[in-house]
């Protein structure tokens, strides 16, 4: 039996205990700030590696962990992809079977932070940068985590297939019969971003509109990455939901997608950084993670992933919509947290998948 408190078990305690937020505070206040100094350097390269469980697309991982072995030569960069929800039980099995393996994780589900702060597996960790230059709401308060990312989950179109006059604008739109067979969406038991999405459209939209969703004949997909793809490839023509970046990226590159951003408000994620506790290259995760909260970092992966960032001082790159531009769903990864196994048993009934 896992040993662990489920995830309606961790919130309920949080609300005995009169707390709010996207994480549970169950320790002192956070560590000092620390640098990245010479001797944390010469630590990390003894360790020669540093293993990173991630949500992040394959390549935008692989060009981050480039960019961290080109800047401390003789630290190697190990990344092992996943779905968030898939990567939350990847955690939980490894940890009921004594197996420590990661060094540092990056989840599109906020609230994984809960369970893993309340079980004690995360290590108190923060840097200059995050202390100075993240707002509170970005940044654990015991300094077990930090907002890495930023992204929203759109709909979003084939311009090839849709003219922009008939294009949906907004959630409602979806329902009509004229999409019904056309559409392409994620899953949320798969991956971090449609949980996330799902729990916000479900508390401003209902369960209702669901209901109806699911009778459109919409193509189902895994990751939030998926749908952008299958919209650029024509197989459907019309985005339910997936990552906005990846359509800015693939609309940049020339091919015909255009993102919508609903009138209802579009949800909001969030992407928080931790290290583990038990991280075999502690000081190889320290490293990585004051390094990936820079704001050189935060500039370079803003710029290269069309993502936003929680640090003050990184500017959205010329050209790209700006956040502030547009009308948001407001997270709750406690409330998310409290919804999970409701929100994968309903949406599988009534997608059937």
């Amino acid at each position: 039996m896992r040993n662990r408190l489920s995830r309606r078990d961790i919130v309920k305690a949080s609300v005995a205990l009169g707390l709010s937020g996207w994480a549970t505070r169950v320790l002192a206040a956070a560590p000092a700030p620390a640098s990245i100094t010479p001797d944390l350097v010469e630590a990390a390269r003894k360790e020669g590696k540093v293993v990173l469980y991630s949500s992040m697309d394959l390549p935008v991982g692989e060009k981050l962990g480039k960019a961290f072995e080109a800047h401390y030569p003789g630290i190697a960069v190990q990344i092992e992809r996943s779905g968030s929800e898939r990567l939350f039980q990847r955690v939980d099995q490894e940890f009921a079977s004594n197996i420590r393996a990661a060094d540092v994780i990056n989840t599109s589900d906020a609230s994984h932070i809960i369970s893993w702060k309340k079980n004690g597996w995360l290590a108190p960790f923060i840097t200059d940068d995050i202390a100075q230059h993240f707002l509170p709401e970005f940044r654990d308060p015991d300094g077990m985590s930090a907002t890495s990312r930023i992204y929203l989950s759109s709909i979003a179109y084939n311009t090839r297939l849709v003219k922009g006059e008939e294009a949906p604008k907004s959630w409602a739109d979806l329902l009509d019969p004229k999409w019904a067979g056309k559409m392409v969406k994620g899953h949320p038991a798969y991956s971090g971003t449609i949980m996330t999405a799902t729990f916000q459209l479900v508390r401003e939209l209902g369960w209702e509109y669901f209901e109806k969703l699911s009778k459109q004949r919409v193509m189902q997909v895994q990751s939030s990455t998926d749908p952008p793809k299958k919209l650029a490839l024509g197989e459907r023509a019309v985005m339910a939901d997936g990552n906005e970046y990846g359509v800015v990226l693939l609309k940049e590159a020339g091919q015909p997608v255009e993102p919508v951003y609903p009138a209802e408000g579009t949800p909001t994620i969030s992407g928080p950084t931790a290290i583990f506790a038990s991280a075999p290259h502690p000081n190889a995760a320290r490293l990585f993670q004051a390094w990936l909260h820079t704001r050189e970092t935060q500039q370079f992966f803003v710029d290269y992933t069309a993502q936003y960032s929680a640090h003050a001082q990184v500017q959205s790159k010329p050209g790209r919509r700006k956040i502030s531009d547009i009308k948001l769903m407001k997270e709750d990864p406690a409330g998310v947290e409290a919804a999970a196994e409701e929100i994968k048993t309903r949406y599988a009934k009534l997608f059937r998948v």
